[in-house]
């Protein structure tokens, strides 16, 4: 990338009909809303997008699609997490070649006991950071239920050349991105915050220059990012303030399914199917959703419209 990668990385959620198949030209709305939100870049085939429910054509197809039809005008970021390194790297290698800025991993892990020690970690890290010339963004992230450590991640950002860039979004994020900026913040030029930025006043004191949100309401958090780096931090406050309960709401009560149920509202999908067994929210959070989108007055509830 020319630069140092900042501000809002909201996720694309992944579109079905309501017969569960992939929506692709559901898919192609989703990404011009989403530029059209004015993110910074756009990440896709990550928890959010729901990869878990995606076949492997299913993937291919969609990291194809995508790169394909925003053909430059955002940076793209593609999730290649996998348990197998061989895997990871055929993804890796893949998203470079069709024009990926960037990839994204979570550390191997299949369920709850099939999890790499540290060292076949870093050696699964390190074959990826030896198939690409992109960067790389380490996902610290609870649902994989590894514990990456300080210590351990500062290594990998001091060895891994490409490994430059982090999301955390594990408990007391805020004081675990200070210790880590602390530790090697000149090898990380991206430390980023996750979690539908619910946290995301105290992870920018403890030094965060980034966010990756869903597609939720990105023009309203990116001025967060933007005014507290440019040392508006009153400005930063006041906004998050007013973003919050919405934030707070898909946070808590609705999580993927927020993004997606907006989206359908405003005409930018055609349904807001999750897959089995993942169930649809009930009538009374989504009227709160509904009402929490509708005072904020988000891009993609009219853009459809």
């Amino acid at each position: 990338m020319a630069k140092a990668l900042t501000g809002i990385v909201p996720v694309a959620p992944t579109p079905f009909d309501d017969d569960g198949r992939v929506d692709e030209d559901g898919m192609r709305r989703v990404l011009d809303c989403m530029i059209d939100q004015g993110g910074d870049a756009i990440c896709i085939l990550a928890n959010y997008s729901e990869q878990f429910v995606l076949s492997d054509d299913e993937r291919a197809l969609l990291m194809k699609l995508s790169l394909e039809h925003v053909a430059g005008r955002k940076p793209v970021i593609v999730t290649i997490s996998h348990f197998s390194t061989a895997i990871a790297v055929a993804r890796a290698k893949a998203a470079q070649a069709m024009g990926a800025a960037m990839v994204m991993m979570m550390p191997p892990f299949h369920g709850v006991s099939l999890r790499s020690s540290e060292s076949g970690i870093f050696e699964h890290f390190a074959a990826v950071n030896g198939a690409v010339s992109i960067p790389i963004m380490v996902q610290d992230a609870p649902l994989s239920g590894v514990n990456l450590s300080v210590p351990f991640l500062a290594r990998m950002a001091r060895e891994l050349e490409h490994v430059s860039y982090l999301k955390l979004e594990c408990p007391f994020a805020a004081d675990k991105l200070a210790a880590l900026i602390a530790e090697a913040g000149g090898h990380i030029v991206g430390p980023f915050d996750g979690e539908e930025a619910v946290t995301l006043l105290a992870d920018l004191d403890a030094g965060a220059t980034g966010t990756m949100s869903s597609a939720l309401l990105p023009e309203k958090i990116r001025p967060i990012v933007i005014d507290y780096l440019a040392g508006r931090s009153d400005a930063a406050l006041a906004q998050w303030k007013l973003c919050l309960p919405l934030i707070n709401h898909e946070n808590r009560q609705c999580g993927l399914r927020a993004c997606k149920t907006v989206f359908a509202e405003g005409g930018v999908i055609r349904s807001d199917r999750v897959r089995h067994p993942q169930q649809a929210m009930s009538d009374r959070t989504r009227a709160r959703l509904l009402e929490l989108a509708h005072e904020l007055d988000l891009i993609a509830l009219r853009w459809g419209k």
